[in-house]
């Protein structure tokens, strides 16, 4: 079952195109000798510039697999996926990933980062296919100032607690000027007043105009969302 309110906390119209757009995805997942598995059924998701969306529900009723497929990471079944009306399960997968990097930006549950890089080089990893590192380690810098671990910029991963650590996976995930950041459980095993201040953090981007959707059972997080899809 899939329902999606309005928190009714944004003044931005849900008339606007989306920047990251959903209709009718199925996702199923094959299984040997039985039918496929399917957890998501005719799915529809418009979010357009400014507005955090967040997909709520138990463990493993699918909210990972949705961000997974808005992020073009994997392929819905059926139906389509489009970033700024542009429908990325119909281009190449090449293009596809060109296209992600300055539209998406992807924040992983924990906010994985390298081992063996610093703070800064992390930030930097999406400029290193254009080979933009050295131009933008100014930018990646500013992010990490304006998300308050400029201080931890040359410390490795190990050295950095969870929230550091998740601000770092979203400084990285900013420094292309993505439309969009898409993170999966962005406050998990984080202290309720570390978590507190990702939800902040994330708020605040949305006042900027980025369009936010998050996968959470944080109700911390739900709440603050302007609005939410619960998946059971």
């Amino acid at each position: 079952m899939i329902e999606t309110s309005s928190a009714g906390t944004s003044g931005t119209s849900h008339s606007d195109r989306g920047v990251v757009e959903l209709r009718q995805v199925e996702i199923a997942f094959e299984r040997p000798e039985q039918d496929p598995l399917l957890i998501i059924h005719n799915y529809d998701l418009s979010l357009p510039p400014g507005i955090m969306h967040c997909l709520a529900g138990r463990s493993g009723s699918g909210k990972t697999s949705i961000l997974r497929v808005a992020a073009g990471l994997v392929p819905p079944t059926s139906g389509t996926v489009a970033w700024n009306g542009e429908d990325v399960t119909a281009i190449p997968d090449d293009q596809r990933t060109a296209l992600r990097r300055t539209t998406i930006g992807y924040v992983d549950q924990g906010g994985v980062l390298v081992a063996g890089l610093t703070a800064i080089e992390n930030v930097l990893l999406p400029a290193l296919p254009g080979r933009n590192a050295r131009r933008l380690t100014g930018t990646a810098m500013n992010l990490l100032d304006q998300l308050g671990v400029a201080a931890r910029a040359n410390y490795f991963p190990e050295r950095l607690s969870g929230g550091e650590r998740q601000r770092v996976a979203v400084a990285r995930a900013l420094l292309l000027g993505p439309a969009a950041i898409l993170a999966d459980e962005p406050t998990a095993s984080l202290d309720r007043a570390t978590a507190d201040g990702v939800i902040d953090m994330l708020t605040a981007l949305t006042r900027q105009g980025i369009a936010i959707l998050v996968a959470s059972h944080d109700q911390h997080l739900i709440d603050a969302a302007s609005s939410r899809t619960t998946l059971s």
